[in-house]
Formats: structure tokens, sequence, C-alpha cells
């Protein structure tokens, strides 16, 4: 009798502590996940912004798409289409103000290399290599942005 008392007392305190691992390991991934999720915001706003100081004429893609990126899969597809239409959106909005840039099309080869790197980081051994790459050329991408933003703010065309 005893010897079951006690068994039912072990078996409880297993699960209350496998629960509360649980619950705990369900907190780091929720604090990670947000963690994560505060630097893509503010990344995506500067997208958006950029988007934004181009005239609609020249905007390849609505300001707000940006923000689909954040689909899970989907997103590593679009990140492709935002560089590339951002890419042309920059290009012929730099054409229409005659601002000289250094580059055909701003943005894009730093762009295409660190969404590269992001898909490559999927794959075994090589990944976490892949995915510090990428996340560097995500930041050097991202300030890339943020400074044709800046020029895009500094020249704005007066329509009256």
């Amino acid at each position: 009798m005893m010897n079951s008392i006690l068994l039912q007392y072990s078996f409880s305190d297993n699960a209350a502590s496998e629960a509360m691992l649980g619950g705990t390991i369900l907190l780091v991934v929720i604090i990670a996940i947000a963690i994560g999720l505060i630097p893509m915001i503010f990344y995506l706003l500067t997208l958006q912004n950029t988007l934004k100081e181009v005239s609609p004429e020249n905007q390849k893609m609505p300001p707000s798409n940006v923000w689909l990126v954040l689909i899970p899969l989907f997103g590593l597809v679009w990140n492709f289409i935002i560089v590339n239409r951002m890419a042309d959106s920059l290009a012929a909005e730099f054409a229409k103000r005659n601002i000289p840039v250094d580059e055909e099309r701003p943005g894009y080869s730093i762009g295409l290399t660190y969404s590269i790197l992001f898909c490559c980081s999927i794959i075994p051994v090589l990944g976490g290599l892949a995915s510090l790459a990428g996340l560097v050329c995500w930041i050097i991408y991202w300030v890339k942005i943020a400074g044709y933003k800046t020029t895009l703010q500094q020249t704005k065309v007066n329509i009256f």
C-alpha cells in the first residue's frame, strides 16, 4: 500500500516537472520569436517607407506588400520578389529625379545575396555558416535601402 502511494507521488511529480519544463520551453520559444520579430518589423518598415518615397508611377509593388514576407515559407520566395521590385522601383525613381547612383539596380546584388544565403540556411552543416553570412548581408542591404530612402527624402520633387 505504501509503495503504491509513493509510486503515485513520484509519477505526479514527474508529470508536474515535465509540464513545467514544457511551459518553460514554450516561453523561451515565444520570447525568441518576439526578439527575432522586432528587428524584422523595423526592417520591413524601412522597406515600406522607402517605397513610399518612390513616386506611385515608379513603384513596382505597393509599399504594404513588403509585409507578406512574414508568411512562413512563402516569405522566402517573396523576399526575392521584394528585392527585385525594390531595385527596379529605386532605379526608375533615381532616373526620373536625375540622381546619380552607383548601381544600375540599387541594392539588387546584396539583396539577392542575402536572399540566397537565407534559403541555403536549411542545408545541413553549411546552414549555420550560410545563416551567419545571410545575416551580415541582410544588415548591409537594410542599411543600403535606408540610405536610398534618405537620398529620396532629401531630393523630394515638389509637385506644387
